[in-house]
């Protein structure tokens, strides 16, 4: 199952890159704030700078989970098994 879902894994990704690099410049446009900052500029401030990218790195990685998951239920719906192995579950051993 795992070499049938690579498609859908490989689309997937593809999709929640594009939706994060556009959730987040949707997002960063509404604050107002121009075009994002880069640490290489002279006149950013390191604030902005910082809340710029834990913004996108937010944005992306909401996104690309978001992708993965979905993928994953529309596999699931169609071939009618998980892509992924389950993991066993496992009591903590008593020392």
């Amino acid at each position: 199952m795992r070499l049938l879902y690579m498609p859908f894994g490989l689309i997937a990704a593809v999709i929640g890159a594009r939706a994060g690099r556009r959730t987040f410049a949707l997002l960063w446009g509404a604050l107002g704030s121009g075009p994002k900052p880069t640490p290489g500029e002279p006149d950013a401030s390191l604030g902005r700078v910082m809340a710029a990218s834990a913004l996108e790195a937010a944005t992306l990685a909401a996104a690309a989970a978001a992708a993965k998951v979905l993928s994953a239920r529309v596999f699931h719906y169609l071939f009618g098994a998980w892509p992924q192995r389950a993991r066993e579950h496992r009591a903590p051993q008593k020392t």
